[in-house]
């Protein structure tokens, strides 16, 4: 197959992709993954052939009035409203992604689509008569009963948790903006309008698409009503790299005593991260533990060093972790899923939307103790959390069990398998 691989956002929706084109790739067939540009650093390992788009995606996560919509989830009085600006800071940026990604595709031609829902891949597939195979990363597109769309920030009964998975495609629109999306679809694709063309599930005839859920069913309360054409493959990892040794400072600080907690927030920056490192800091002094800071991307600060505290930058995930007494992360879906993977007992502080479902899901597993929202994150509750997460040895148990199973699956290759039969 000539398959075409694309995707936008952060490096949680990036990852899995690489991992996807590198499995098509070592398959046999031809790829290419058009991404944001910045992320060739992810592909270059890989020897993954990259088609590089217009992406600011983490300039964007870090405007203020991005950061406090994240931050509060979008709620209390205003809360919509601050949900509204923000989407509509993205979208410039998509204008210019969306044209990046339309102009590649045109050119490579391939006979199979492959994308993340914001890259609007459907239309691109329709576009050159091929098949369209859309990939969700979170558990946000396919209506099941069993649970309400995660990105819904309140609570709802359970009688409209199908109809709650309306609110990603109201949440794509947001930011891609219809103008946007429809100057697209005339100018760079040359469609005509036609009756449900935002619709990514459904290919240009109705019929239901092929979609690949790249995520494990373990995440998920159990039993799940999927349809036949929703394929829950499990998470998509890439495999370590092969050129990284870890540096001298981090061996050192392993072998010198107990093994550290990991804390690290990703991406998001939060409306202080002063005020984050400060709470942070505190609650390690208070729980007695040794930590690794992760503060490389600006949602923490660091604080004052001292010999039980050392801050990194760019370490391997799949590394580090099992190397753990405990991860505190802020539950986005590619740190869980790595932290599931490690077989470690985990300490989730979620920002927003999904964060806040994948943080219950990992306390209703076992892994994890109460989640510890960044809107309400306080030294002595965190550090309670901390010490727990890192001394109960029921949790490590199950935190260890849960990782065996995770490691079994192949997600990836069972997405390759899916995508073999659509050739």
């Amino acid at each position: 197959m000539k398959v075409l691989v694309m995707t936008l956002g952060t490096r949680g929706d990036v990852q899995p992709f690489v991992a996807l084109s590198r499995a098509l790739r070592d398959a046999g067939h031809q790829v290419a993954l058009g991404a944001p540009s910045r992320s060739a650093v992810l592909a270059s390992p890989f020897s993954v052939p990259f088609l590089g788009v217009h992406d600011r995606w983490d300039e964007v996560m870090s405007d203020a009035v991005v950061s406090a919509a994240f931050e509060t989830n979008f709620g209390g009085l205003g809360g919509l409203a601050r949900g509204g600006r923000a989407m509509r800071r993205f979208r410039p940026m998509m204008r210019r992604s969306l044209d990046d990604l339309g102009a590649a595709a045109l050119e490579y031609r391939p006979d199979l689509v492959v994308f993340h829902a914001l890259t609007l891949g459907h239309e691109i597939a329709e576009r050159l008569s091929v098949p369209g195979v859309p990939v969700c990363v979170e558990p946000v597109s396919v209506s099941t009963r069993s649970f309400a769309n995660p990105m819904v920030p309140f609570r709802i009964p359970s009688v409209l948790n199908r109809l709650s998975y309306r609110a990603t495609n109201v949440w794509i629109r947001g930011i891609v903006g219809d103008r946007n999306s429809a100057r697209w679809r005339r100018e760079v694709l040359r469609l005509p309008r036609r009756r449900g063309h935002r619709n990514v599930l459904r290919r240009p005839g109705g019929d239901a698409a092929t979609v690949l859920q790249a995520f494990s069913p373990m995440l998920l309360p159990q039993p799940m009503d999927y349809p036949s054409w929703s394929h829950t493959t499990g998470f998509w990892f890439l495999p370590p790299a092969a050129d990284w040794s870890p540096p001298r400072e981090l061996l050192d600080f392993l072998d010198c005593g107990a093994p550290p907690v990991y804390v690290g927030f990703g991406s998001l920056v939060g409306t202080d991260p002063v005020r984050t490192g400060r709470v942070v800091g505190e609650a390690i002094r208070l729980s007695g533990a040794r930590a690794i800071v992760d503060a490389a991307r600006g949602g923490i600060v660091p604080g004052t060093r001292d010999d039980q505290v050392l801050h990194i930058s760019q370490v391997p995930f799949d590394w580090l972790f099992p190397r753990m007494a405990a991860i505190v992360h802020h539950g986005g879906i590619g740190t869980t899923a790595v932290a599931m993977a490690s077989g470690r007992p985990q300490v989730v502080c979620p920002f927003m939307t999904g964060q806040h479902f994948y943080a219950a899901r990992m306390h209703a597993s076992g892994v994890s103790p109460s989640p510890q929202p960044q809107a309400d994150l306080s030294p002595e509750r965190l550090a309670e959390a901390i010490r727990l997460a890192a001394t109960d040895q029921g949790m490590a148990s199950r935190a260890r069990s849960l990782g065996q199973s995770i490691r079994t699956e192949d997600g990836v290759g069972s997405a390759v398998k899916i995508l073999e039969t659509l050739a």
